[in-house]
């Protein structure tokens, strides 16, 4: 079978098919001086359109892990993120607490979905 890499650098690739399973790397906010609700927004809307990009969509993912700067942060991204997912389809999911790559970054997020 093929992997796919896409958006592919030196470093990473923003997604990777191998059999009908996409892995997203890990998504940020699109403007990192935003708010908890409006990094969570921004991270998802990216999450949605590299989905599209593989032919998947939210109704397709089987895990997720959050990464969060703070737990203070915890209810707020949970309820972006209940109004984003599809009803009855919830992935596993995880969410931590992590030192983030940059210090103004409030959220990341690791998907994985079928294709």
């Amino acid at each position: 079978m093929n992997i796919g890499r896409h958006q592919t650098n030196e470093r990473t690739s923003q997604i990777v098919v191998y059999n009908n399973v996409a892995y997203l790397c890990g998504q940020v906010a699109a403007d990192a001086d935003a708010d908890i609700t409006e990094q969570t927004k921004t991270m998802l809307a990216k999450v949605d359109a590299l989905l599209d990009s593989v032919g998947s969509d939210r109704t397709r993912l089987l895990s997720a892990t959050i990464y969060l700067k703070t737990m203070d942060d915890f209810a707020v991204m949970n309820s972006v993120w209940e109004e984003w997912l599809s009803a009855g389809h919830a992935p596993a999911r995880a969410c931590v607490q992590a030192a983030m790559a940059r210090p103004e970054l409030l959220v990341e997020i690791s998907i994985t979905a079928a294709c």
